[in-house]
């Protein structure tokens, strides 16, 4: 039996002042997730989550702009059978300073959700905790 491949990315805790994230849905998929993404060749986890913010959601930060919060690993949510590897950075910045956040590239949309009861809009339309990729359950608790 062969082990569960293994997908690397960097992801990024996007906080408003009233302590709302950021979450986004890729184009064909239908769960919300903190914006990020795998790393090129040669690209260390926080320069990789600098570029995807800015290609995912418009947004142009520094890396001294992000602080290391941990790398967890739990299964990922669009991959069947995988399992993910994340290193995770909260944005130090005010985000309204970095620019209302729009989706860009291959991000459908946008939620704001409450890590206290995390929920987004479902498949169907509907508000619920299972929209929320399993990466965020793991992480929001430890904010």
């Amino acid at each position: 039996m062969s082990e569960a491949p293994l997908i690397r990315v960097s992801a990024v805790v996007v906080s408003r002042p009233d302590g709302q994230v950021l979450t986004v849905r890729k184009a064909g998929t239908g769960m919300f997730m903190f914006p990020g993404g795998k790393p090129e060749p040669g690209e260390s986890a926080v320069q990789a989550a600098v570029r995807e913010l800015a290609e995912e959601i418009g947004m142009q930060v520094r890396e001294d702009e992000l602080r290391p919060l941990g790398a967890w690993r739990t299964r990922a949510a669009n991959e069947a059978g995988a399992r993910l590897h994340a290193e995770v950075f909260a944005l130090t910045r005010d985000v309204d300073a970095v620019g209302i956040p729009a989706p860009a590239a291959e991000i459908a949309a946008l939620h704001w959700t409450d890590p206290a009861a995390p929920e987004a809009p479902g498949a169907d339309g509907r508000i619920g905790a299972d929209a929320i990729a399993p990466l965020l359950h793991e992480v929001l608790p430890a904010l």
